[in-house]
Parts: C-alpha cells; structure tokens; sequence
C-alpha cells in the first residue's frame, strides 16, 4: 500500500503546482485597478477657493477642511440649485463618482448629484425628500426608485454613460456608504436612444435644508 500512496503523491502534486499560479494569476488580472482619467481628492488644494480646472456655473463653492481632511463645500444658504464641471469632455464610455455629505434639518432635505454630458446631460440625483434615487437628463427626470438616505453620513454615488451593441446610450448609477465597498449591481438604469452631446462632468447641489454640502474624491474612468 505504501508504493501506491507514493505514487498518488507523485502523480497529483504536479496538478496542483501547475493549477495554483493559473489561478493567481487571474486573481491578479481581475483586481489590477483601472487608471482613472481623473483624479480630485483636494488634498493639494488651496482653502476657501475652487481648483483652477473647475468650472462654477453657480454657487460659492469652496475648499473647506474639518481638521483631518479636505473637500469641496458648497454653503447652507441660499436655497438654491448649484453646480460645477470638472474632468475632460467625453459622450460615452465613462464614469463618474464623489463622496457627498449633506444633512437634514426639521423636515427640510437637501438634494445632490453627479452628472455626466454637460448641463444639459445625465445626472444621478439623491433626493431625500421624496425618498429616491433619480436619474434627470437636463430638467427632465427619467427614471426614480426607493432610496432611503442617512443624514450626516459619507455616501458615494457612481453614474456611468456607455453605448450598448445597438448603439442605444445606457445610463447606470448605484449609491452606497462611503465607509463600505461598492456593489456589483446598477440601482438605476435607462436607455436613451437619442443623440446625447459630447460634455463635462458634474458635481450637482441644492442645500434646502440650509446646511452646507460637502463633495470629494472626484473621480473619472472608463465605463465598465
């Protein structure tokens, strides 16, 4: 019997050394980060001002810090709708995401974003008040599900555009805690079918609960 477990060894350890780097390897492939096509997290930042390679359409944005970090702060007052672009201009096949902070007062909410295409392309809208994530082309809402925000916590939100085999826009954003990891699946989608100008990213905030918004880590890359 002893030959015979020998001979097993012999015949099975081979497989096993010649399986396990395969597999390391495609763990590798998998994980190897995308680099992004922009990158903003306002450490380098100078305070009370807004980054040179910013674009203000409306609102006093400024850098602000809490004693251990940086960001992007758009003021409580007034209750308004404001917003700024950033990144290189692209039409598809790229995602955007930020870290938003806001919070309630009484029943008063603010609402907040981050968009792809200009002004007048698609952004993923947390609006708390009617309880839901949104995605708008321009002014137009499109599409709205369930979501239950948490006042005065971190969030991050991701909105991508890309162009399907059809030749059809598909427009897809999720939302999650900053603090934990990003999920696999779209909360929100839709198709759109017409033609959609070349733009800017976004960052999107109306502080209607007349506290300030708080934006970092700002981040462009290709759509997956």
């Amino acid at each position: 019997m002893k030959p015979r477990a020998s001979l097993l060894a012999v015949v099975f350890l081979p497989l096993a050394v010649s399986w396990l780097p395969a597999a390391a390897a495609d763990t590798a492939a998998m994980t190897v980060a995308v680099a992004p096509l922009y990158n903003n997290d306002f450490q380098a930042a100078a305070l009370d001002k807004v980054p040179a390679d910013f674009m203000v359409m409306a609102g006093a944005f400024a850098v602000k810090s809490d004693g251990a970090n940086l960001f992007l702060e758009l003021p409580g007052a007034p209750l308004e709708n404001f917003g700024l672009l950033f990144g290189p201009v692209s039409k598809d096949g790229v995602s955007a995401t930020g870290r938003f902070f806001g919070s309630k007062q009484g029943r008063k909410f603010p609402t907040f974003g981050v968009s792809l295409n200009g002004v007048g392309g698609y952004r993923l809208q947390v609006s708390p008040a009617k309880k839901a994530l949104e995605i708008y082309k321009g002014d137009d809402l499109k599409i709205s599900v369930p979501y239950d925000w948490v006042s005065e916590t971190w969030i991050k939100l991701r909105i991508q555009v890309r162009k399907t085999s059809d030749n059809v826009l598909a427009v897809e954003g999720r939302v999650w805690a900053a603090d934990a990891p990003e999920p696999t699946t779209w909360m929100i989608a839709l198709e759109d079918k017409e033609e959609t100008p070349a733009g800017r990213a976004g960052i999107w905030g109306s502080p209607y609960s007349g506290t300030p918004i708080r934006f970092d880590d700002l981040v462009l890359t290709p759509a997956k």
